[in-house]
Parts: structure tokens; C-alpha cells; sequence
């Protein structure tokens, strides 16, 4: 569960009681888990919860074949490769976008009784993209009711518009209504609002609300020296409500170059879910503002592609970052506390991709 509202409330009251816990208060400073098993190769993680388990969904080929890597674990620190949702990717996106190998970016939630996994398609350096859906009862493969089922299309971008439809996450506000956020590159993150019952677009409500944006129009940054032009991305766009304001999680910069990746975490809050969004000096993230999250160290580099869990527990947050070596990426976690009003992380220093 990415989130935890409604009914599921009580699910976590249980899981409180049952469960190896990994305990954090509000006092205590932003910590990296350190972590072993099959963490490394994880790209773009999204992290769901049921009962005593955590699963990490990833980006792209599962080893071994098939789609969007599920990674579990119990305690959060050992993790073990344990499954795919697609054997391989859905006829209608081969047809669409016959180009796609991988699949790209997905994001679990969980609203009316169904786990929902939106993910995406795409090819690099093009915005002709598309967000889908598959749905599951259940997250533990031993679950008699344990399916993926294809959802189909939620939302496509073409070449006229002025966004990108990948990066997909679902927040649900404090009424229990589902809205998914979206974005990379071009003009910025966006955000529509999403029937609850379908778990597609919503019908009474089809307005394109914009976010962020990485560049302020009338203030453009100068490109750096050996960057490409468009260095100044944001993308990767994750929500979630806490003590009365949505803060909105972001990838700064250039993911997916190995030790040349250049991402960054940033975060911006607003009173309402569709904004306007500004970071803790006020500068509104549509002309660019960001707070500080998650930034490069000597070990590991570019951390980003980020999701929040929420726990009764104490919250986290899990992302990928580019070993400093061998620019392969891996999983990390660290927990997410809170103090004045703003969220703290801790970027790993341990560890080692292989």
C-alpha cells in the first residue's frame, strides 16, 4: 500500500501488532538502511506493502525474463528478486508504440478494494508516451487470488502536446479521491484527476493541472559545460498528504547515464492537491523551486525516481542511485522524517552494485 487512508486503516493496526517493525519517531535524524540480497539493479523503485511484506516494483526487464521486476522483502533490508507482472509487454502497446522494449517507471497504490500498478511506456528523447494500468488483488504470489490483470490505457501524449505522459503517480487527497501526477521533460509535471471505480481518467473532471516546471520562461539557466542542452529536467513526480499539506517529490537533472547521472531530489508542498506547489524559500515550483532532499556523494551518485511508503511506523523513502564505480544502479532506502513542516532524508554510503 502506498498509502494508508479508509479501510485500510484497520489492516494497518494489525500489521502494527504483527509485524518486524522498523521504528522511527519524529526526534530522530533521517537514516540509509543498509541492505543486502537482490537490491542491486533496481531502477526507478515504487514500493507497496501487505501484511508482513514490502515489494519493490522497477523499470524494465525482469532477470530471467518478463516485465517490471518485483522485488520483497520482510524486514526492508533483505531483498530477493520474487516475480514480474507482464511475461512480456501487452500486444496493444507493441502496436501503439512498436519501439517500446521495456516498460517504464511503475507506481503502486491501492484504492477500491484493488492494488492498481500504473506504468509506462515510451522511447527516449520522445514524448509520443502513454500511462497504463494493471490491476491485482493481492501483492503475495502465493495468494490463490494473486493475477496482474491488463487494464489497458489511462493516458498518451503525442508530439503536439506540451508534456510527457510517463512517471505515473497516484495520490489519493485527504477525501479518498485518486489523482495521478505525471511528467518529464518538456513543460513539466501535470496532474489529472482519476475515476475512483475504473481507475482511469475521470469523466467530470478533465482539466490538465501543471505543477512544476523545471525552467522559469523568463529566467532560462544557461546549459553547463558537457551536459546536453536539456540538463535542466524534472520528472518523476511522487505525492503524498501529510499534516495538512501535499508535498510533491521530484527528480531534478538527468537520470539513467551511469556515473554520469546527475539527479537530484527535490520537494515542494501546497495546501491543495493540484497545487500551486512552492518550496520551504517560497519560490513556487512552477518557475523552478525545489528544496534539497536527496543529493550525490562520493559512494553514490544521482539518487532519484524516488516513492514515499507511509507506515503507522514511521515513514520511508525508497529510490535509485548510480554506483560511483560502476554506474549501475541499485535500490536504496532511507527513512523520512519530518520537522518543521519538511521532510529529511539520508543518501546511502555503504554498499556495492553489481
Amino acid at each position: 500500500m502506498t498509502r494508508i487512508l479508509g479501510t485500510d486503516v484497520m489492516l494497518a493496526a494489525i500489521m502494527l501488532a504483527t509485524a518486524p517493525l522498523l521504528v522511527v519517531t519524529q526526534a530522530q535524524e533521517p537514516a540509509a538502511l543498509q541492505l543486502t540480497g537482490d537490491y542491486p539493479g533496481t531502477h526507478d523503485p515504487s514500493i507497496g506493502r501487505e501484511g508482513n511484506a514490502y515489494y519493490v516494483f522497477a523499470t524494465g526487464l525482469a532477470p530471467g525474463g518478463g516485465q517490471i521486476a518485483i522485488r520483497c522483502s520482510s524486514d526492508l533490508m533483505e531483498w530477493k528478486l520474487c516475480g514480474h507482472v507482464f511475461d512480456e509487454i501487452p500486444a496493444w502497446i507493441h502496436e501503439t508504440s512498436p519501439g517500446t522494449k521495456e516498460l517504464w517507471a511503475p507506481d503502486i497504490s491501492r484504492f477500491n478494494g484493488k492494488y492498481r500498478l500504473y506504468y509506462a511506456y515510451s522511447l527516449f528523447g520522445v514524448n509520443t508516451s502513454g500511462i497504463a494500468l494493471a490491476s491485482n488483488e493481492s501483492l503475495d504470489p502465493k495468494n490463490p487470488k494473486y493475477h496482474w490483470k491488463d487494464e489497458g490505457l489511462v493516458l498518451r501524449s503525442t508530439a503536439e502536446d506540451d508534456f510527457n505522459a510517463i512517471d505515473p503517480n497516484i495520490v489519493l487527497d485527504e477525501k479518498g479521491q485518486p489523482w495521478l501526477s505525471l511528467g518529464s521533460f518538456w513543460s513539466g509535471i501535470k496532474m489529472r484527476k482519476i475515476d475512483e471505480a475504473t481507475g482511469k481518467l475521470s469523466a467530470t473532471d478533465t482539466r490538465t493541472y501543471s505543477l512544476a516546471s523545471r525552467k522559469a520562461p523568463e529566467h532560462p539557466e544557461p546549459a553547463k559545460p558537457g551536459l546536453p542542452a536539456d540538463w535542466q529536467a524534472i520528472e518523476a513526480p511522487f505525492v503524498v498528504h501529510h499534516d495538512g499539506y501535499y508535498y510533491l517529490f521530484v527528480s531534478f537533472d538527468l537520470c539513467c547515464r551511469g556515473v554520469h547521472s546527475t539527479y537530484r531530489t527535490m520537494v515542494g508542498r501546497s495546501t491543495q492537491v493540484t497545487g500551486p506547489y512552492a518550496d520551504r524559500a517560497g519560490v513556487p515550483m512552477l518557475q523552478g523551486g525545489g528544496t534539497p532532499l536527496l543529493a550525490a556523494n562520493q559512494r553514490w551518485l544521482g539518487p532519484g525516481g524516488e516513492s514515499v511508503l507511509q507506515r503507522p511506523e514511521g515513514d520511508i523513502i525508497v529510490f535509485h542511485a548510480y554506483d560511483a564505480v560502476t554506474g549501475k544502479p541499485a535500490l536504496g532506502i532511507s527513512t523520512l522524517t519530518w520537522k518543521d513542516g519538511w521532510p529529511h532524508a539520508a543518501a546511502p554510503t555503504t554498499g556495492q552494485a553489481k
